[in-house]
């Protein structure tokens, strides 16, 4: 699940995205919102998938990373091995997206598999 997740965030949306909206009594009252990375987790070939996961990811993401990130972590669902590269990449810009994206992936695992 933990994968799913991290790889959902990394693949996830592409900025902008319609803002957090409750879906009614989801998991815990789980945050919902639909974008970028809500659609490639949804086309993602992943057997967890599904809109309530993909919708909290993807509110997580409106909280925690900005649109360009999400624009950069929707590439993870099509090219997985480009999180790998980001991920060990020493470049500045890569590493303070790799932090970002660590933290919400973390969060999103954290507020959506809860």
């Amino acid at each position: 699940m933990k994968q799913i997740i991290l790889l959902c965030v990394a693949l996830c949306l592409s900025g902008c995205g319609g803002g957090d909206r409750s879906a009614g009594p989801t998991r815990a009252s789980q945050p919902m919102a639909s974008g970028p990375i809500s659609s490639a987790c949804l086309q993602s070939d992943r057997r967890a998938r599904s809109p309530a996961l993909c919708g909290c990811i993807q509110a997580v993401a409106n909280r925690t990373l900005s649109g360009a990130e999400q624009r950069r972590a929707v590439r993870f669902y099509g090219d997985p091995h480009s999180a790998q590269v980001i991920r060990q990449s020493d470049r500045p810009r890569d590493r303070s997206f790799w932090r970002s994206y660590t933290d919400y992936a973390l969060e999103a695992e954290r507020i959506c598999t809860a």
